[in-house]
């Protein structure tokens, strides 16, 4: 293998990861996570037995594989950590296409517009993607208090699971809800700005 093709499978790695971010069910995402672990923990131990082999007259080019195998393999076993820097960059691309759709969802251009459930709004676009799983929202209206709460999925689990979510609420009994999360559980649930919160749960 080139030094071509070593920066190739960086790139198809960041690929892979992106696409399992944005489209992939979370149904198929273990299967994905262990087949690249396995793959990459196989890269590694050949590369690490071929530098034993060869410690007499080691190249920088096998260096390089063992760094950029070892990397990636920590990268995927972590994924986490890889999602949540993806996650801070979305936000920071996207913030201003979602403060769009909260104006249309305040103007009421955009409600709720499924047949399967009464607060889900399917967005009248697919790309950019805003809400991952489909490019839904969901949007909920207080109408004691006026308050306006729309839900973009970060990552979106199915039936019983949790879910990661945006949050844009200006109802102050949403707002008490969110504060009071973010207090039992500060590592998954955080405010980001005035109005604005990133939450984990149902």
């Amino acid at each position: 293998m080139t030094k071509k093709g070593l920066i190739w499978i960086i790139i198809v790695w960041g690929l892979i990861t992106l696409i399992n971010y944005y489209y992939v069910s979370f149904f198929f995402l273990g299967f994905i996570w262990l087949g690249m672990i396995l793959t990459l923990l196989l890269l590694t131990i050949t590369q690490i037995i071929k530098a034993i082999d060869e410690r007499k007259g080691l190249s920088k080019l096998r260096i390089a594989k063992i760094l950029v195998f070892t990397g990636l393999l920590l990268l995927t076993f972590f994924s986490q950590i890889v999602n949540i820097a993806i996650e801070k960059v979305d936000w920071l691309i996207f913030e201003n296409k979602r403060m769009e759709i909260v104006q249309q969802v305040k103007n009421k251009t955009l409600n709720p517009n499924v047949s399967w459930n009464e607060w889900v709004c399917e967005l009248p676009f697919e790309f950019p993607i805003v809400s991952n799983g489909g490019n839904d929202i969901g949007i909920s209206r207080n109408d004691k208090n006026d308050g306006t709460t729309i839900t973009f999925w970060v990552f979106r689990n199915f039936f019983d699971s949790p879910s990661t979510h945006f949050i844009y609420t200006d109802d102050k009994q949403k707002v008490r809800e969110l504060e009071r999360k973010i207090k039992e559980a500060p590592e998954n649930n955080w405010k980001i700005k005035e109005n604005w919160y990133r939450t984990y749960g149902y």
